[in-house]
């Protein structure tokens, strides 16, 4: 095989394992969505955060879209979507009556007895066991992708989540989940 066509079966195969892979999570994350909306009535995106509550406790709307890893406009919106089915409720904190706090009710507590562990947990858990060096790599080599895809600055829905057209984040450009891929290239 000649250079050119080595390299050129090289780049085919590097893209056909990349979709691979691709495929890999959003057919496990579809999937998972699509079932817990037939069983629980809520999306995947919905009972990871209602998990998250369940774990973590009452916490602020900030609070709950640092421990789930996403913005806080992505979050939101689910978090409306679970007050509006009476899953969670927002009330005053005892200790701070300007803070609103987020918790699960009696009605979202019995939907997570039923319900197994979400592909957002499973995806946390399985990049959790990566070397830190390359998580770091993995969200620079997908924000090079998303950016070559869509430069929209935008920061994105939850996983399988219909986000608000107006979640724009700062004008400092694009960024994955708040992190912008400049910032892990300086460490």
């Amino acid at each position: 095989m000649t250079a050119p066509a080595a390299l050129l079966d090289r780049q085919r195969r590097a893209s056909a394992a990349t979709l691979d892979a691709i495929r890999w999570i959003v057919r496990d994350v579809r999937q998972s969505s699509v079932a817990s909306e037939r069983e629980f009535g809520v999306s995947a995106a919905q009972l990871f955060v209602l998990h998250t509550l369940a774990e973590k406790g009452p916490m602020s709307l900030g609070e709950l879209a640092e421990h789930a890893l996403t913005h806080q406009s992505s979050a939101s919106v689910v978090a409306r979507k679970l007050t509006e089915q009476g899953l969670i409720s927002r009330t005053r904190a005892a200790q701070d009556g300007r803070r609103l706090e987020l918790a699960v009710t009696k009605l979202g507590r019995n939907v997570l007895m039923r319900a197994p562990q979400t592909p957002q947990e499973r995806l946390i858990g399985a990049l959790d066991q990566m070397r830190i060096e390359n998580r770091e790599q993995l969200a620079i080599l997908l924000g090079e992708l998303i950016l070559r895809l869509a430069p929209t600055g935008h920061a994105p829905p939850m996983l399988f989540e219909d986000g608000p057209a107006d979640n724009a984040v700062d004008s400092d450009g694009p960024t994955l989940d708040g992190i912008r891929t400049a910032e892990l290239h300086t460490g």
